[in-house]
C-alpha cells in the first residue's frame, strides 16, 4: 500500500509506526470511544491499512516499531487470522465497525483497553507478551479458545453483552495463560466459558457480576489455576461451574452473591481445592454441590449454607472457623440421604482441634439421623438407646439412670424383703446391696443368691438385672471410649 492511497489520518498514522510514536485523536480524555459511529474521516483508519501497516510497514534503523493509537474509528474488518507481527499493537479508547479477526495469529503485545468492539475473534491466537482487554466494552461475542498467552491476560471493568448470542459471550476455554487472568468488575450478560484452561498464575474475578439466569453463568469445569482464585463481592446469578477444577491455592468466595435458585448455584463437585472460603456473604441461593471433592481448609459460614447441599464423599482437613455442633449439623441434614461418611469427616474435624464435646455431638447425631432409615422396630430400639444412655454417647446418663434404679429398687425390697432361700444360712438382708447385687452383672455382695423374691418383686429384679446389663455395659464403653481417645 502506498502512502498516496492514504487519507491524511491514515497518513499520520503511518509515518508514526516507525518509530513507535503514539497517536491520539481525542479531543479530550473524558470521550466516549461508544460515540465513535458518528467520527468523521478525520479520524478514521481502515481495517485494511491497519493490517498493511502491521504485516509489511515502515522502519527505521534504530528505532521499534509500534502501532500505538487513541480515540479512532476502525472501519472495515481488521484481518490478522493465521499472521505473524512483530510489533505491539496499541488501539486504546478505539471504536471498531466490525468485529476484528486475529484467529490463530502469533503477535507480541496486543492492547484494545477502553475500546469499544462488536465482538473478537480471536481462537488459537498466541500472544508473546500480555493481552490487554482492560475496560472494553463489547457488544458480541469475545473467542479466545485454545489462545496462548505468555503473560497475564487482563479483563479488568471489560463489559460484554451479547443479547443475540446463544452460546457464551466469553470463551476461554483451553485457553493457556503464563501468568494472570486478571478480571475484577467483569461484566458478562451470558456464559463465561474457562473450561480446561490452564492459568500459571491466579484468577482474579472480585466484584464482577455474571450473568445468565437459569444457565450456567461461570464454565469452568477441569480450570487448572496455580495460584488463587478470588470471587469476592462477586455476584453470579446463574450456575457456578467448577466441576474437576484445580485450584492449589484458595477459591475465595468471600461476600460473593451466588443465586441460581431453581437449581445447582456451586458446584465444585470433584475439584482438588487448597482452600474454599464460603463466608460474609448471604445465603446460597440454590443447591451447593461439594460431592468428592477434595479441601485441605473448608471456610464455611452456616449462615451462607443453602437449604440443599450435596456432600457425598466430600473431604477435608479443618473445618473453620470454629462453631458448636448445633450449628454445623444442620449443614448435614440438608441432603437428599443419610451419608455417614459426612458426620464423620465433621467429626475428625472436631477432634483434631480436641473439642471432643462436639464430637460426641456429632455422633450422637449420627445415630439419630440413621434411626429415621431404618424400619419400624428398629427405630422403637433407637429412641430407647436414645432416652436412656444417648446411644453410649452420654455415659452419665448412664449412671443417672443406674442411680435411679438403685433408689427404687432399694426403696421397693426396703419396704417387703424378699424371703430367704435358706433362713439358717442367709445373711441379714440389706435392700441397697441387694439392688446393687441385681444392677451390677459383676460384682457380687452375696445378696442376689440368698434371697428369693416372689409376685411383682421378682419381675421387677429381673428388669432390674436386664436393664443393669445394658446400662453398665454402656458406662463401660463411653469410659473405655473417653480413655481411648485421651
Amino acid at each position: 500500500m502506498e502512502i498516496n492511497d492514504l487519507t491524511p489520518a491514515e497518513a499520520r498514522v503511518w509515518r508514526a509506526f516507525a518509530t513507535g510514536t503514539a497517536v491520539d485523536f481525542r479531543a479530550a480524555d473524558d470521550e466516549d470511544p461508544a460515540d465513535g459511529g458518528t467520527w468523521g474521516p478525520e479520524r478514521s483508519i481502515r481495517g485494511s491499512v491497519l493490517r498493511a501497516l502491521l504485516l509489511d510497514g515502515p522502519q527505521e534503523d534504530g528505532e521499534v516499531a509500534a502501532l500505538s493509537l487513541a480515540g479512532a474509528r476502525v472501519t472495515g474488518p481488521l484481518e490478522l487470522q493465521y499472521a505473524t507481527v512483530d510489533h505491539p499493537v496499541r488501539l486504546r479508547h478505539c471504536h471498531f465497525d466490525e468485529v476484528p479477526r486475529l484467529y490463530a495469529g502469533r503477535l507480541r503485545e496486543v492492547n484494545l483497553s477502553e475500546s469499544v468492539l462488536p465482538g473478537l475473534i480471536a481462537h488459537a491466537l498466541r500472544v508473546e507478551g500480555v493481552l490487554r482487554l482492560t475496560r472494553a466494552r463489547f457488544g458480541g461475542m469475545v473467542r479466545l479458545g485454545g489462545a496462548e498467552v505468555t503473560g497475564s491476560l487482563y479483563l479488568e471493568g471489560t463489559e460484554i453483552h451479547a443479547p443475540d448470542t446463544e452460546g457464551p459471550v466469553l470463551q476461554l476455554n483451553q485457553a493457556v495463560l503464563g501468568a494472570d487472568l486478571w478480571a475484577p468488575g467483569l461484566r458478562a450478560r451470558g456464559e463465561v466459558r474457562l473450561t480446561g484452561a490452564r492459568v500459571a498464575g491466579a484468577v482474579n474475578l472480585t466484584d464482577s457480576v455474571l450473568d445468565r439466569p437459569g444457565g450456567t453463568a461461570l464454565q469452568a469445569e477441569t480450570l487448572a489455576a496455580e495460584a488463587d482464585v478470588v470471587m469476592r463481592h462477586a455476584e453470579v446469578r446463574g450456575r457456578l461451574e467448577l466441576r474437576g477444577a484445580r485450584i492449589p491455592g484458595r477459591l475465595d468466595l468471600s461476600h460473593a452473591r451466588l443465586a441460581n435458585p431453581a437449581g445447582t448455584a456451586l458446584r465444585a463437585s470433584s475439584s482438588v481445592i487448597g482452600e474454599l472460603w464460603l463466608r460474609q456473604g448471604p445465603r446460597v441461593e440454590g443447591t451447593l454441590n461439594l460431592r468428592r471433592a477434595q479441601v485441605d481448609v473448608l471456610f464455611v459460614e452456616p449462615e451462607t449454607v443453602p437449604g440443599w447441599v450435596q456432600l457425598n464423599d466430600l473431604t477435608y482437613t479443618s473445618l473453620v472457623p470454629h462453631e458448636p455442633a448445633a450449628r454445623r449439623l444442620p449443614m448435614l441434614e440438608k441432603g437428599d440421604s443419610y451419608l455417614p461418611f459426612t458426620y464423620e469427616q465433621l467429626t475428625a474435624a472436631y477432634r483434631r482441634i480436641g473439642d471432643d464435646d462436639a464430637a460426641r455431638l456429632v455422633q450422637l447425631a449420627k445415630q439419630r439421623r440413621r434411626r429415621r432409615t431404618l424400619p419400624w422396630y428398629g427405630r422403637l430400639w433407637g429412641h430407647l438407646q436414645d432416652v436412656t444412655v444417648g446411644y453410649g454417647f452420654r455415659p452419665l446418663r448412664a449412671g443417672g439412670w443406674l442411680l435411679s434404679l438403685l433408689a427404687v429398687g432399694s426403696v421397693a425390697y426396703g419396704l417387703r424383703h424378699p424371703p430367704p432361700l435358706k433362713p439358717a444360712e442367709s445373711p441379714d438382708f440389706d435392700p441397697v446391696f441387694y439392688t446393687l447385687d441385681l444392677l451390677l452383672p459383676v460384682i457380687s455382695f452375696g445378696q442376689e443368691n440368698a434371697f428369693a423374691p416372689e409376685g411383682g418383686y421378682q419381675t421387677l429384679s429381673y428388669v432390674l438385672i436386664v436393664t443393669g446389663w445394658i446400662l453398665a455395659t454402656t458406662v463401660i464403653t463411653g469410659l473405655t471410649r473417653t480413655v481411648s481417645r485421651q
